[in-house]
């Protein structure tokens, strides 16, 4: 069987060497780059099964390593920074980013996200919805063509947006905790950082406007989606 191919784009030969010793003891395959240009030379010449990306490189950074990868390219990028902002997060999410770890980093942990993530983009989408296309109000869902509109706009969400959406259509009125949604959206149990969840979910809200109302917190426990004027 073919071993999955990771590339490990960081200029820290430290950090690339921990990563390189856990990911190689589970049987994975580790390539390395120093810097953002070495990184998408790499990417282009290999078949890459995930990408952990620095943010700060040399050369070109994690940014535009990462949004040039998402010109061809859904191969799944956790981003790893200093830099735990939730700015940061949301650009890098809606730059197509899988996952988010701020160094230092607990090496167990990014490898569970690792496996987590390759299991989830191993699995085909199964969508139970049926018919595959539903509309609540003027917001209209095309599960198999992945695609949201409101009125006649589609309207531009992330991967993660997608199906953060469409895990709470299918399960609307019923309330889940972050760690839930974790682990039935991202695919992964609980790690410690829920705020992942709160950052997306308020991408979400506002990529539908004003129909944000939909997505209810419920105090003290997570979120629920509620969607008034059925059709």
């Amino acid at each position: 069987m073919e071993k999955k191919l990771i590339l490990v784009i960081d200029d820290e030969q430290g950090i690339r060497d921990i990563i390189k010793e856990y990911l190689v003891l589970e049987d994975f395959e580790v390539i390395e780059a120093i810097d953002g240009v070495d990184g998408m030379n790499k990417f282009k010449n290999h078949k890459i099964t995930l990408v952990i990306l620095d943010v700060m490189l040399p050369k070109m950074d994690g940014w535009k390593v990462c949004r040039e990868i998402r010109v061809f390219s859904q191969v799944p990028i956790i981003m790893l920074t200093a830099r735990g902002e939730e700015y940061d997060k949301l650009f890098g999410f809606e730059l197509g980013v899988d996952d988010y770890i701020v160094k230092p980093f607990s090496p167990k942990e990014l490898l569970a996200r690792i496996k987590a993530i390759l299991l989830r983009s191993s699995k085909p989408l199964e969508d139970p919805i049926k018919p595959n296309r539903i509309q609540l109000a003027e917001l209209q869902i095309d599960f198999d063509a992945r695609n949201v509109f409101l009125g006649k706009e589609l309207i531009s969400l992330t991967p993660k947006e997608y199906e953060l959406l469409s895990f709470f259509v299918n399960n609307q009125g019923k309330v889940f905790s972050r760690e839930q949604l974790l682990n039935l959206v991202w695919g992964y149990e609980f790690l410690g950082d829920v705020r992942t969840v709160d950052t997306h979910i308020k991408m979400l809200r506002e990529s539908l406007r004003h129909y944000r109302k939909w997505i209810v917190t419920a105090w003290g426990i997570g979120y629920k989606f509620e969607a008034e004027d059925k059709v």
